[in-house]
């Protein structure tokens, strides 16, 4: 409960944000900040070889007191983010021409800032939700969002416009937020355990076994991981190469409204995941099982009122420049309806050290959507869009709860029960 709300004031900060953005600039702006919120992320994390996805794992009992553990994340830490702002940098010039027509050559290579910085702060966050520290991770989900806005609004007094005010906001802000996360894992650490980690690694280096371990991992789940965001977002790339940056906003704003429901399967996915890496099969099982159905029922419940409201709040926040959005924002409403067991689903599968089987289940959205948006986009430019997510969405969350069924029946459980530590070590398969 506590992570959904933390979530919800996230949803309401990047509200907020897109609200002053859109007012300030129009939609060209409100595009610019939707790929520039999703595309460093993205790239950070292919770089760093999934690295955030697995922290949940190496820092549950037993494995978080291996000693070489945190200079072997801090190596593959810092060679991830020094990579991802270099492979940026030597984009940049196809992502000014494909994605940022308006904006000079400098201004999107510094762009590539944030790749670091949002690497840096994710790390921090799930190595949070890893510790078992709820309320700090809670504190830095929200902190996220909330933090842009104060950010964004300091350039603008200083006479800075466009993509560049909206770059120098949210490196602020990653910035800010990112100590603070550090700070509270150093804190949940004990200031002693961290001095003694840095120190190992001055003595004698990072485990390069465990490198090799963490690597492998957040390979395994990266997979799953950059697809989910391709779900999310390959649209957003499409349609803002496909139709320009101000259609690219009005969908920008439709997706975030709609992306209300798919924020209890996101949060039920961040608790699940350590809780169930720290429990027995048979106990991860009959907890994942018990939370289908009321998932399943709470977001059909809550999609009622977010469709019935859609073009007022639009209305409201956005103004009548934003009106064709409110068509969009409903379509992609119905493809959230299994959101929240999904992310039970996502959970389980994390949990038990089987990522592979999630990216699996996300490969084939990520076909379905590239294939929609390609047929569909060019003709119905942000309509065509959603109709493509909707699709992927629905056809993933199903794949997902169906995995989840038989993964946690009876039967599996027996299957699984004798062989459970094997499984869930970092060699197992997918």
């Amino acid at each position: 409960m506590r992570n959904t709300s933390a979530r919800g004031i996230a949803i309401v900060g990047l509200t907020l944000a897109t609200v002053v953005v859109a007012r300030v600039g129009g939609p060209d702006d409100v595009g610019a900040y939707a790929l520039l919120r999703m595309l460093p992320g993205l790239v950070g994390v292919m770089a760093v070889a999934g690295l955030p996805g697995a922290m949940a794992f190496f820092l549950a009992e037993p494995r978080r007191h291996r000693t070489a553990l945190w200079p072997s994340v801090f190596v593959v830490l810092a060679a991830g983010a020094a990579l991802g702002t270099l492979a940026w940098v030597l984009i940049s010039p196809l992502l000014k021409h494909a994605l940022f027509p308006h904006d000079s050559l400098l201004v999107v290579a510094a762009a590539g800032l944030t790749v670091a910085t949002q690497l840096v702060l994710t790390v921090g966050k799930t190595s949070l939700q890893g510790l078992q520290d709820r309320r700090g991770g809670d504190i830095v989900i929200a902190a996220e969002e909330i933090a842009f806005l104060p950010c964004y609004l300091l350039p603008l007094l200083l006479g800075v416009q466009g993509t560049t005010a909206i770059i120098v906001g949210l490196l602020l802000a990653d910035v800010v937020v990112a100590v603070e996360a550090w700070r509270r894992v150093a804190h949940r650490l004990g200031w002693r355990r961290l001095r003694a980690a840095r120190s190992a690694r001055r003595r004698a280096g990072p485990d390069r076994q465990l490198v090799g371990q963490l690597v492998v991992y957040g390979l395994r789940g990266q997979v799953g991981g950059i697809i989910t965001l391709l779900n999310l977002r390959v649209d957003f790339v499409i349609l803002g190469a496909v139709a320009g940056p101000a259609v690219l906003g009005i969908y920008a704003v439709a997706s975030k409204y709609a992306e209300l429901l798919r924020m209890p399967g996101t949060a039920l996915t961040w608790v699940c995941y350590p809780r169930l890496a720290a429990t027995d099969e048979e106990t991860a099982a009959r907890i994942a099982r018990r939370l289908v159905a009321p998932t399943l029922a709470t977001i059909g419940l809550a999609a009622v009122p977010l469709w019935l409201v859609a073009g007022p709040v639009t209305r409201l926040l956005y103004g009548t420049e934003f009106d064709s959005a409110v068509a969009p924002a409903r379509v992609l409403l119905a493809g959230m309806l299994l959101a929240g067991t999904a992310g039970v689903a996502s959970g389980y599968l994390y949990g038990r050290g089987r990522p592979g089987l999630n990216s699996v289940a996300m490969a084939f959205g990520l076909v379905t959507t590239v294939g929609l948006d390609l047929v569909l986009i060019p003709r119905f430019q942000a309509m065509g869009a959603a109709v493509a997510s909707t699709a992927s969405y629905l056809l993933v969350d199903a794949i997902l709860v169906l995995l989840l069924l038989r993964l946690t029946s009876r039967r599996a459980r027996r299957d699984v029960h004798a062989d459970d530590a094997p499984r869930a070590a970092v060699g197992a398969s997918p």
